[in-house]
């Protein structure tokens, strides 16, 4: 079973992977057997063309575009060759949206995730609030099968006031409304899936995964925690430790996300 798991929204991989410290240079230093990727915003094509040279050096890469050019995407790249690969969760409405995929590894299932961002009072969050539901369909029935699962990626849900600097300012916002943190409350409580970094990281601010390109969000450190490894208790019960590979200035992020890396025993 890969034993090391990352996950990092790129923001664009024909511009992560352009920077001199990029995502290319981070792939070719990183420690990980399993990569998730979000917002790839490429064709199938042109992410393979962006990842040549960490597929020349061997990663394995599986993909689920999105049918509207320029928008979302998914990808695991792996040192191995997956068992199996299923794109989607099961929802006509966004089987071709790039928004899912889920990759087998004998008795481990490893999915990218990109839930919709949303944005309150529009018919952006009603598409979200249509995702949440399905959505929170199939993490019940994956957790019925018994395997061990790690549903990594962008949630876009700011679980607890611990999970973002501005809360006060932010319980309006998609992101942050009240019926999302309770829809994230569900699944780490009725369907039983497992927080794992909260779980390694309890009661502290963040770690933060996502800060604004505007102002000095990134330099205050006022930030989102809305990137997560969620995991089936039989996996989280194996999760050694978590960290938030946070660029160490600003000059030096190629997203506005952070990679977020879990050791599994």
């Amino acid at each position: 079973m890969p034993h090391i798991i990352s996950t990092v929204n790129v923001n664009g991989v024909r511009a992560a992977t352009t920077k001199e410290h990029g995502l290319l240079a981070w792939l070719a230093d990183t420690t990980a057997d399993v990569v998730c990727l979000q917002e790839t915003r490429a064709t199938d094509a042109q992410l393979r063309k962006a990842l040549a040279p960490a597929l020349d050096a061997g990663w394995q890469l599986a993909s689920a575009e999105s049918a509207v050019a320029g928008r979302n995407g998914v990808a695991v790249l792996s040192r191995v060759v997956p068992d199996a690969v299923r794109v989607g969760h099961g929802d006509d409405e966004f089987a071709d949206a790039g928004r899912y995929l889920e990759v087998d590894f004998d008795d481990l299932t490893v999915a990218s995730l990109y839930l919709p961002s949303g944005e309150a009072q529009t018919p952006r969050q009603e598409e979200k609030e249509r995702f949440l539901d399905s959505f929170g369909a199939h993490l019940r029935t994956t957790a019925a099968t018994g395997r061990k699962v790690a549903v990594c990626g962008d949630w876009n849900i700011a679980h607890t006031e611990l999970d973002l600097k501005n809360h006060k300012g932010n319980k309006k916002n998609s992101g942050f409304l009240p019926h999302e943190r309770e829809w994230m409350g569900s699944v780490f409580g009725d369907l039983g899936w497992v927080d794992v970094v909260r779980g390694l990281h309890p009661d502290v601010d963040g770690p933060y995964t996502w800060w604004s390109y505007r102002g000095k969000a990134f330099d205050n450190d006022s930030g989102w925690r809305i990137d997560y490894q969620v995991c089936t208790p039989a996996l989280a019960e194996l999760a050694k430790e978590a960290v938030v590979e946070r660029a160490v200035s600003y000059d030096l992020r190629w997203s506005d996300h952070a990679p977020v890396t879990v050791q599994y025993r």
